[in-house]
């Protein structure tokens, strides 16, 4: 299981870009942090999650 935004969820063995397809991202407007670190938009598609990641998806919102 991986947390994503504090939700246990099933996604171990799917890459970043693989959970990201499967959801309402915007990949254009998001950052993805695993287990701390901020993961590269380019690693997206070879980035593995594994069991006990815990991962936060952050959209950015514009604004003025």
């Amino acid at each position: 299981m991986v947390k994503i935004n504090g939700e246990e969820l099933n996604a171990a063995g799917k890459t970043v870009a693989e959970y990201l397809a499967a959801t309402n991202y915007d990949p254009k407007r998001i950052a993805v942090e695993r287990n701390g670190d901020i993961v590269p938009k380019a690693q997206y598609g070879e980035t593995v999650l594994k069991d006990g990641d815990i991962v936060e998806v952050v959209s950015f919102v514009g604004g003025g």
